[in-house]
């Protein structure tokens, strides 16, 4: 029971980052169940998977990993960030924001999913088991991110540009508190 309470809490946690994105995204307006199933499916996957990776790769790699992987967060999270930012600047507020889909949808996942990748290294040592801690943080994921989109979208679909804004500056600012805290 209490390894299932871990579980949940490290899912919880590290679903927070792709939550806040895509309640951006639903209050940018892209607040259809079907930006909210992509949404969830894309940042689910991606956070079931960086911890596994996390994992494999901390066994053979742990110094070097662990030397570098701030700088990855910080570069990813804050190009993402500001990008959305250049892109909320030159809307006019009659334009809607862009969805994520394709690459910037992937990159957004991948990005708010580093952190699952560090967690992904300490699964030993808190004594989890890897699969079924992988599984439990994508399907988390996957439900706060589909359920932030339309979370976002009845916030108001009119705020696009300012909500996207405030995407860009929170993931510049997850970049900037991984690698402070580091």
């Amino acid at each position: 029971m209490g390894n299932l309470f871990l579980i949940v809490a490290l899912a919880l946690g590290l679903a927070m980052d792709a939550f806040a994105v895509a309640v951006a995204q639903g209050a940018a307006g892209h607040n259809s169940m079907f930006h909210a199933t992509r949404t969830g499916i894309a940042f689910g996957v991606a956070q079931g998977i960086m911890p596994f990776l996390g994992w494999a790769l901390g066994i053979a790699f742990v110094s070097e990993i662990s030397a570098y992987d701030h700088w990855i967060a910080l570069i990813l999270l804050s190009g993402l960030g500001l990008k959305m930012l250049w892109e909320a600047l030159g809307r006019n507020e009659s334009d809607a924001a862009p969805s994520l889909s394709g690459s910037a949808l992937a990159t957004a996942a991948i990005a708010t999913s580093i952190d699952a990748f560090a967690a992904g290294i300490t699964l030993p040592a808190l004594g989890l088991p890897v699969l079924l801690t992988c599984i439990a943080i994508g399907i988390i994921t996957a439900l706060f991110s589909g359920l932030g989109v339309l979370i976002g979208g009845m916030a108001s679909s009119r705020i696009g540009k300012y909500a996207e804004g405030a995407g860009g500056v929170i993931l510049i600012s997850l970049g900037i508190k991984i690698f402070v805290e580091h």
